[in-house]
């Protein structure tokens, strides 16, 4: 009666859904109490799985009066936490496993490396990679995954290059962590990189592999490896169907300067997010059609989406590049009232960027002046916008008070003093512009020089200007020499032909 009695027990509690365990496991725990089989490992494990999956202060008060818990159950309890983001407290009870005097297996190093990169504990998350080498666990696949997966997202790439290729199977996880990790270091080249040898491997690509090589092709302005990806979405039903896979379409072709293209995979969403409308809505900033970003806008709340202060930022910005003035002082105004929160730094950035960018000096200060009283201070990218706007309308006042401010908060930006020098050469105050290049090269600073590049077989090629270094470039100058030869002798042939 009691063996039967306690495997009925142990499969209701091994069969809860998260939905479920504030009803099936408390009344089966009491079922447990009744019949006095507390004392059972077993049925204390099951429980705790249970309780772990839906109420985790019930969870820990089960683990907490187990007198030994076996190794499943500090697994159980401290991947809890993990999937909770409970990260500190996932480390303190893997200190009192490590105090226990038990060995951690295969099943405890991921959650704890997931811990370890989800609060930046960089020494740890070495230490348990250390442990990890040591146990016997590298060439374990998911093991060695995690530990990829933690030095990507800490930022160490080296040494996550180092475990990538020390792995002897490379699971999709593996390539993703990868990617990814490439991808947010801002080595977009490499990440394309990665994703062609992943293919040569036959891996196949999932929804977590897609939104990063698009916004890699983004980012890098390869339309045509975001086109090949996109074709490769509409070939899988799955994959076509992801919001988040479409929501990242959009925002490529955004970039890339295809806004039918962003347009149309708009129109055709059947699930669409709050991410959606906003990537949209950013999407006809940026390419200057402010109005038809704001109709979204008012669609967007028609449909029951709530902005929230990205939504916001994205309408700001559109109005911004637009030149709508009234409107952006409309919604910015509309925040504290309407949305019931406060303009954050970027709202405010977003206003002085629109105010400025159309000579609306006075009241950009105004607006600067009136952060203070909301107890909030006016950020690099606030005074960036003034600059910006006093640049265009060759303002020494306010650019010389926007400077003066981001040399205290960005000293060794050079974009800032290159910035300032420009407003006093469009006024002639050649002494000024001595003195701030002057302090450029006191200050050893570099502006990153802009640059143009073109893909050709999978291969980039990069142009800066001046630099005539490469045979590529001797040749594109050759063909664009006699490009710029054709009109000047079209136009001679039309001057004779009228003389004549």
């Amino acid at each position: 009666m009691s063996y039967m009695m306690m495997a009925s027990l142990s499969a209701i509690l091994r069969n809860c859904i998260p939905r479920t365990v504030s009803t099936h496991a408390k009344q089966t725990h009491v079922q447990i109490l009744i019949y006095g089989l507390s004392h059972h490992v077993t049925l204390q494990t099951d429980l705790l799985l249970a309780y772990s999956r839906g109420i985790l202060l019930n969870a820990r008060q089960v683990f907490d009066r187990m007198p030994e818990p076996n190794m499943h159950s500090w697994n159980i309890m401290i991947s809890a936490y993990v999937q909770n983001s409970m990260y500190h407290d996932a480390i303190s009870v893997f200190h009192e496993f490590l105090d226990s005097g038990m060995k951690p297996d295969h099943y405890s190093f991921p959650p704890l490396l997931k811990a370890c990169a989800g609060i930046g504990d960089v020494l740890l998350g070495v230490m348990l990679h250390g442990m990890v080498v040591k146990l016997g666990f590298e060439n374990h696949v998911v093991v060695g995954s995690s530990v990829l997966d933690f030095y990507s997202k800490c930022g160490n790439l080296n040494d996550a290059r180092v475990v990538f290729e020390g792995l002897l199977w490379k699971d999709l996880v593996a390539w993703n962590s990868m990617i990814s990790g490439l991808a947010k270091g801002g080595l977009h080249m490499e990440a394309l990189s990665c994703f062609r040898k992943m293919l040569e491997n036959k891996a196949k690509i999932d929804a977590m592999t897609i939104p990063t090589l698009l916004s890699v092709c983004g980012k890098v302005g390869d339309i045509t490896k975001g086109k090949e990806i996109h074709g490769q979405v509409l070939k899988n039903t799955v994959l076509y169907n992801d919001t988040a896979i479409c929501n990242s379409l959009i925002d490529l072709y955004s970039k890339c300067g295809c806004l039918r293209n962003a347009e149309k995979i708009f129109c055709s969403m059947k699930n669409l997010n709050l991410v959606t409308w906003t990537t949209m809505i950013s999407c006809y900033g940026v390419h200057g059609r402010g109005y038809e970003a704001l109709n979204l806008f008012e669609k967007m709340k028609d449909s029951g989406f709530k902005p929230n202060s990205v939504t916001l930022t994205a309408i700001l910005a559109s109005c911004s590049h637009s030149g709508l003035i009234t409107r952006g002082k409309k919604i910015f105004d509309s925040i504290r009232s309407s949305y019931g929160f406060e303009p954050s730094v970027e709202h405010y950035a977003c206003l002085v960027d629109l105010l400025s960018r159309f000579g609306c000096f006075e009241d950009a200060l105004r607006l600067i002046n009136s952060m203070k009283r909301v107890k909030m201070v006016p950020s690099a990218s606030v005074w960036g916008a003034l600059l910006a706007g006093s640049l265009v309308h060759r303002n020494v006042e306010t650019g010389e008070m926007a400077a003066r401010h981001l040399f205290e908060m960005e000293p060794k930006n050079a974009s800032n003093y290159i910035a300032l020098c420009s407003i006093y050469d469009s006024r002639g105050m050649w002494k000024d512009a001595s003195r701030v290049r002057l302090k450029i090269r006191r200050l050893r600073l570099d502006k990153t020089p802009g640059c143009s590049w073109i893909s050709i077989g999978g291969e980039f090629h990069t142009f800066y200007q001046g630099n005539l270094s490469f045979t590529f470039d001797q040749k594109t100058r050759e063909t664009l020499e006699g490009v710029i030869r054709i009109p000047l002798l079209v136009h001679s042939e039309l001057q004779s032909s009228l003389l004549f």
